[in-house]
């Protein structure tokens, strides 16, 4: 692994980041440390327990993302999040899901992760693997995401940033979603307790998944005749929901969110003091569904800041939010 940056992969980078890095400037209590990033050419490989598999067959065409030629890189380093560094992949081209089984008794559940990264890179360790640990640890088998990345956000004629027209995350979440459920015996899960959790940007994703009207992707196989919507969702710190373009106060969708009354229930966890993806996001998003009839619950702390996974800090949400989910799935009868 070399100590190297290509331009291209900077201006990726500093796209997703740099909201983070200006917020610290004027948030000293959301500051962070930063060190040299170690990056290169190298494929993801998962650790031990982990069962990695193409969500798309050999030899299908997908749309690649916005690569530059690259092959997919891997690194680490900057910030640091509780003291430790953390470990992402970018130039993904051909996404996977990685399956990790429940510790102990099996309880049937499953939960899709996707990691953030403002759709630039994968957090593969502190919102993907780790994750995992604690998602296992509850009996419930656990399934990283490792999605289709980079693909910009550009800015439109008023300088705010819009989506593209076509979501390739959404089609990689799609077709790992109806993946689980067609082969749901195999995994041993129960078809109807498939959940999501996501993180900032995989918290959008999330999102959209749980809302999409019908599949964004030409069907490939008998897998895809599976349903693609999830029973249960969990937002964490989301970002790009929330109309920024208007007042704070103003808890206005962004035009490009659609929320529907079939959408499963739902968990949003945010910290009021996150500098990147204000809580807004979470508020506009969690009062949208509620209006609709979904049954929506919020968790919201003063501190915590931005990207925090499930690493301890001085914050409450750290080491509260986690228990407080497992509450939440008992209540929605996911977990007994």
């Amino acid at each position: 692994m070399k100590r190297v940056m290509c331009a291209p992969l900077f201006a990726l980078l500093a796209l997703a980041w740099g909201d983070l890095a200006a917020a610290q400037t004027q948030t000293d209590a959301c500051a962070r440390t930063e060190i040299e990033k170690i990056e290169g050419p190298g494929v993801w490989q998962p650790g031990p327990g982990g069962n990695q598999i193409p969500i798309w067959p050999d030899g299908h065409a997908i749309q690649l993302p916005d690569t530059g030629g690259n092959e997919e890189w891997v690194g680490n380093g900057s910030p640091l999040v509780a003291g430790r560094t953390w470990n992402w992949a970018t130039y993904i081209s051909r996404p996977t899901m990685t399956i990790y089984a429940p510790q102990g008794a099996n309880s049937g559940a499953a939960m899709l992760v996707l990691p953030g990264g403002g759709y630039a890179a994968v957090a593969m360790d502190l919102e993907g693997t780790e994750i995992c640990e604690w998602i296992t640890a509850q009996g419930v088998t656990c399934i990283v995401l490792k999605y289709r990345v980079p693909q910009v956000w550009r800015r439109g004629a008023d300088g705010a940033r819009q989506p593209p027209e076509v979501s390739l995350p959404l089609q990689d979440a799609q077709r790992a979603m109806s993946l689980l459920r067609h082969n749901a015996a195999t995994y041993n899960i129960d078809p109807d307790r498939i959940g999501v959790i996501g993180f900032s940007a995989g918290g959008h994703l999330t999102a959209l998944l749980s809302n999409a009207q019908a599949r964004t992707y030409d069907r490939v196989d008998e897998a895809d005749d599976a349903q693609s919507r999830p029973n249960f969702a969990i937002l964490a710190y989301p970002g790009r929901l929330w109309d920024r373009r208007a007042q704070p106060n103003l808890l206005r969708l962004a035009p490009w969110i659609e929320v529907r009354a079939d959408a499963p229930p739902t968990l949003l966890i945010h910290a009021m003091n996150d500098p990147v993806d204000e809580v807004q996001h979470s508020m506009a998003y969690g009062l949208a569904l509620s209006e609709l009839g979904v049954p929506v619950d919020m968790r919201f702390f003063a501190g915590g800041c931005h990207a925090f996974g499930l690493r301890p800090t001085s914050d409450p949400i750290t080491t509260q939010w986690p228990g407080l989910t497992v509450d939440w799935l008992r209540n929605i009868d996911v977990l007994q």
